[in-house]
Parts: C-alpha cells; structure tokens; sequence
C-alpha cells in the first residue's frame, strides 16, 4: 500500500486535491481512500489532507487512521515548511513535491528523501484558479505529481478534475497539463 500526505492551508484545496488523486487512481483500477484532517477551520489555516492507494492485488484497504508514515508527502504552501514537520514519517526516497517558485537544491532536507519543486502558484494566476493573492494550488499540484511519482497517469488525473472541481473545470484541466509538462524530475 501507499500513502500519501499532502499538506496545505485552509482555501489552497488540499482536500480536494487528495479526492481527485483518490479518484484519478480508482479509474485506473486500484483500491483507495482519502480524507482530511481540519484543526481550527477557517481559511489560512494548517489542512492535512490522505490518500492510501493499494493495487488490486492487494488487500482492501481497511485502515481507519490519519498516515503516520507516508511514502510521499506534497506541499500546497511552503511556509508549512517551518511551522510543521512535514517530513514527520516520511519514508526513505519518498518524495517531497513543494509548490514554490524555488530549486529543489535550496530547501535542506536529508538525503534520504527526493525533493522537487514546481511553481504552482504561478500557474494558478495564469489560469486564474483563485485570486492573485490566493492561489488554488490544488489541481496544478496533482499535474506535477503525476509526473514526478508515475503512480497515476495525467488522464486519469484530468478526467478526475473533471469530476471533483466543479467551478472552472477546463482552466484547471489546462493548468493540470501544463504542471505536468513544465514539471522536472530531480533526485
């Protein structure tokens, strides 16, 4: 089984990133779960969103508890980055996937893990996901971790756009794409 963490602030759409991920990995055939984790619930605060993801080979995934120990871990806003542990539990050569507009090289995290970074909130603006000020992250982040993971392919991932934002849905479909054509793969 995998897991995943995605880490974000209330209004970002990390909740709603984790059903899509869910989704888009259902219509290729496998066994998943999602759900969020919400503290205090307004915008801006700290949201933590799961997805398990297990083969149909495997067992059905029957855990009913937060992931402690993530194979990966996405981050919606950089900040979270010096007020939480996002590498709490992270598992050997998991990969972090931050949405900023730095190089992977400039953030200090043990070797151990595979860092990549992908400039989300710029293409957000550009499709006008959200406001200037508040970009939503949420379906950009999913185009890149398709490509940087290759647990989930970019289709499977658009039609679940589809499905899960219902407001401006071919603006997240083409802003989706683009992270994943503009996304590089760092070790």
């Amino acid at each position: 089984m995998m897991e995943i963490r995605i880490h974000g602030r209330g209004g970002q759409g990390a909740v709603v990133a984790s059903k899509a991920l869910a989704n888009a990995v259902f219509k290729e055939g496998k066994y998943v779960q999602s759900f969020p984790e919400f503290g205090v619930e307004r915008r801006g605060a700290p949201v933590t969103a799961f997805a398990r993801i297990a083969d149909k080979g495997e067992k059905r995934i029957d855990l009913r508890c937060k992931i402690y120990e993530p194979d990966h871990v996405v981050i919606l806003d950089p900040t979270l980055i010096s007020a939480v542990d996002i590498t709490q539990g992270l598992k050997d050569n998991g990969w972090i996937i931050i949405n900023t507009d730095r190089a992977p090289s400039d953030f200090k995290f043990p070797a151990k893990f595979k860092v990549s970074t992908i400039d989300a909130n710029t293409i957000a603006n550009k499709y006008r996901l959200g406001s200037k000020m508040a970009p939503i992250v949420n379906t950009v982040i999913l185009g890149a971790f398709s490509k940087i993971t290759g647990i989930v392919g970019i289709d499977a991932i658009l039609e679940a756009i589809k499905e899960e934002v219902p407001i401006k849905a071919d603006e997240n479909v083409q802003a989706a794409k683009e992270a994943y054509e503009t996304a590089i793969i760092t070790f």
